[in-house]
């Protein structure tokens, strides 16, 4: 008797730490990215088995990592509260740059790529400057900018594309490191290193005070406008590196580049749980979020869906995404 009392009395104890691990679990806001990821991966896998094809993934990462790579400085300035439409026009514009340099001024490639950097990082003080000194909308600001930026794209470029890059720019382009791309490479090291300053550095934790709360962070002797402008700075130099990027893989400069990658940025950081009003998400639920884009958008086209419906259901993940951080944050709010 006394053996059945101990067994019966460890299956509520067992069912309770199953429960607390179960919470605890889905207490980590990734993990309620992850599991729709792994949802959609195995259904497309279900629906054509060659989804999941080594070939097929390397594809995928290849897709995702130029926006994933602005995603990063976006998931920045998101968390500090404030967020940037025109990175896709400075991807272009800093690639515009760099080709122009190497072909029309034949300056070497490592000063041309330093001059897209560059090129990235002042249309980002500029935006900075006017969105934090003159008081203008980050929205009003960047949707300028973007015109700026794509404007200047095109009066360098005069609406044509710049070629001959030297060669060892494509062959940098066309290597498969580890199978992959160089693109792919970078956006997981530059991934890696960016949940490291996010969750394990004091800068990091000033963007999460910034964006929760600008007049804490203040009391707390942080200057809100100061970490916000590095935000806005990162984004924009990660545009110019993710532009240059694809100009290399490309083997030439084209005024196109990063066309609409601004939407799809940060509709995939705002899928991945980063929010909009700034304070909370992170680095690997952006990267999840990315995923996620891109995994409905190839299960899609394997399945020979109407690719008009990719765009119709990647906006509705956007709107459910939000509206669960809506929904969240009202429910803290209330407690």
């Amino acid at each position: 008797m006394a053996v059945a009392a101990t067994k019966s009395e460890n299956r509520p104890r067992l069912g309770t730490r199953t429960t607390a691990v179960f919470r605890r679990l889905f207490s980590v806001p990734e993990v309620g990215v992850l599991i729709p990821l792994i949802a959609f991966a195995l259904i497309f896998y279900l629906v054509n088995p060659t989804f999941l094809s080594p070939a097929n993934i390397t594809t995928m990462l290849r897709a995702v990592a130029y926006i994933g790579i602005i995603a990063i400085g976006m998931t920045f300035l998101l968390i500090t509260g404030a967020f940037d439409l025109s990175v896709g026009a400075t991807a272009g514009l800093c690639a515009i740059v760099c080709s122009y340099a190497m072909v029309n001024l034949s300056w070497p490639i490592p000063l041309a790529v330093l001059a897209g950097v560059l090129t990235g990082a002042l249309v980002g003080l500029v935006n900075g400057f006017v969105v934090l000194k003159l008081g203008v909308p980050a929205f009003i600001t960047t949707l300028g900018m973007l015109n700026i930026a794509k404007g200047i794209t095109y009066l360098i470029s005069k609406g044509y594309t710049i070629y001959p890059l030297p060669e060892p720019v494509g062959v940098f382009g066309e290597a498969e490191p580890f199978g992959t791309s160089w693109a792919v490479v970078i956006f997981v090291l530059m991934a890696i290193a960016a949940a490291f300053v996010a969750t394990r550095t004091s800068y990091g934790r000033k963007l999460y005070v910034v964006g929760g709360n600008p007049e804490v962070a203040r009391l707390a002797g942080i200057n809100p406008a100061r970490i916000q402008l590095s935000g806005f700075v990162l984004v924009s130099v990660c545009a110019g590196i993710a532009g240059m990027l694809l100009m290399s893989r490309i083997a030439t400069g084209q005024p196109t580049i990063g066309l609409g990658w601004e939407l799809n940025v940060i509709a995939g950081v705002v899928i991945g749980g980063v929010s909009l009003f700034g304070g909370s998400g992170s680095v690997v639920g952006a990267v999840i979020g990315l995923l996620i884009m891109q995994v409905v958008t190839s299960g899609l086209v394997i399945s020979n869906v109407d690719p008009y419906w990719q765009t119709v259901a990647i906006g509705l993940i956007m709107i459910v995404a939000v509206a669960i951080d809506i929904l969240r944050r009202k429910s803290k709010s209330a407690a």
